[in-house]
């Protein structure tokens, strides 16, 4: 069943992509296009120098003896890093520069591969520390260098969304041939063949940025301190931004929580059969894949903040399938193949909505600031010992509310222009 439906969704998702690029607005501006390629090109090797790493990391802890305990307090140092160290990370970047953030996640994160070499604890939790650091610079001065860039050109919002849609759907594709090529080595060289092939593809990466990106900023002229309190107050006192950072966290909250339980899900649901994760995991992909064609589509006729809102119920729908039918296979596959399908229309969507609500001077330091109720959501659950049911019941919960975040955020902006959107920076309302 699992390497029927991974063909035939691969079918469904080739025929959607190229009947997207007919049925969408296209354009023919050379300048767009080779400012789209100069992104995503950066943009894919960030992303192949994380997942390369994903498919081994448990089974090298593993083969240096750690226990079971052991390699779960990595993975919370992990995210506990990122919940630390990225806010003051996302201040540096839009005071001292995006690229510069970004060859430091390369840097960061490229010391990583280096840890995985020692089977130390010591050594393996530096490790854990600079890859929670790497991931918080990950998901936030790409996307803010990318936005700035796009505006400062004059680049139509339109043709912003086309870019996280392609972002996304390359994403999802290097996900899968990272996990082959980390599949590869791994057989021929050994468990730590995947981190060091991860670090040769981030020290490339990190040539290109030095040839081809600019260098932009937030506010330049701001401490650091300064820019975390302008980032604060923002959140604080503007709805808008209040909520998107609200839907943003509780959805990636139950994203990465249903990353470590949609194995003994599947596993229950399957019984003594057995699932081969790799076609799973590569149909999982695809369905995002999906999901990005499917907002080009829907960005023809809504704006993300209206149509999110039963994007986000229907994820909170799906996932409960492991709670009313834990023991039927269809059902639960089923569910998780349409929230991944969810999970590809979510990425471009926030991401054209932090671009229009989200203040210029302050977006690495704010998108940083999202980040952390998400890494509590994820260390809560990792620390507690919890039933897998009741994971899923968190998880139900969470996207629940995302989707009654995202409609207050509709009601707000359902009258307003999209043009009157863009945020008032701190600075403006005092010149004001």
């Amino acid at each position: 069943m699992f390497v029927g439906v991974f063909y035939g969704l691969a079918a469904v998702c080739g025929l959607l992509y190229f009947y997207t690029r007919s049925a969408t607005e296209s354009n023919d501006d050379p300048q767009f296009k080779s400012f789209q390629r100069t992104y995503l090109v950066v943009y894919m090797m960030a992303v192949a120098g994380d997942w390369l790493q994903g498919p081994h990391v448990y089974a090298l802890y593993e083969s240096y003896g750690m226990s079971k305990h052991q390699i779960e307090i990595l993975f919370i140092a992990g995210f506990g890093s990122s919940l630390l160290f990225g806010t003051f990370i996302g201040s540096i970047a839009d005071k001292f520069g995006r690229r510069n953030n970004c060859l430091m996640y390369a840097i960061l994160y490229g010391g990583a591969c280096v840890t995985k070499h020692f089977g130390n604890m010591p050594v393996l939790m530096i490790g854990r520390f600079l890859g929670g650091i790497a991931t918080s610079i990950l998901y936030s001065a790409f996307e803010s260098w990318l936005i700035f860039e796009h505006n400062t050109r004059g680049f139509s919002d339109s043709l912003l969304g086309t870019v996280f849609s392609n972002a996304a759907l390359g994403n999802s594709l290097i996900a899968i041939i990272s996990g082959v090529a980390a599949q590869f080595v791994a057989e021929r060289f050994g468990f730590v063949a995947p981190f060091d092939l991860a670090l040769s593809v981030l020290l490339i990466m990190a040539v290109i940025i030095m040839n081809t990106w600019p260098e932009n900023y937030g506010n330049e002229k701001a401490p650091v301190k300064e820019s975390f309190q302008k980032a604060t107050k923002a959140i604080k006192e503007d709805p808008n931004v209040f909520c998107l950072g609200l839907v943003q966290s509780l959805f990636e909250g139950s994203m990465y929580t249903f990353v470590l339980e949609w194995t003994p899900a599947l596993s229950r649901a399957a019984g003594d059969a057995g699932i081969p994760h790799g076609y799973i995991f590569a149909a999982f992909m695809v369905a995002t894949m999906i999901g990005s064609s499917v907002f080009k589509l829907l960005q023809q006729h809504e704006r993300p903040e209206s149509f999110m809102r039963y994007v986000l119920l229907l994820a909170a729908v799906c996932l409960s399938m492991p709670i009313v039918a834990p023991d039927n296979l269809a059902l639960v596959f089923g569910g998780f193949l349409v929230f991944e399908m969810c999970c590809g229309i979510f990425w471009p969507s926030m991401g054209c909505l932090r671009g229009t609500y989200v203040s210029e001077e302050t977006r690495s330091t704010t998108l940083n600031l999202f980040r952390i109720p998400l890494n509590l959501i994820v260390i809560f659950i990792l620390w507690q010992n919890f039933s897998m049911i009741s994971i899923f019941k968190f998880c139900v919960f969470f996207l629940f509310a995302a989707s009654i975040a995202q409609h207050a955020l509709f009601i707000r902006t359902e009258h307003t222009p999209r043009h009157q959107k863009l945020p008032v920076t701190v600075d403006d309302e005092e010149n004001l």
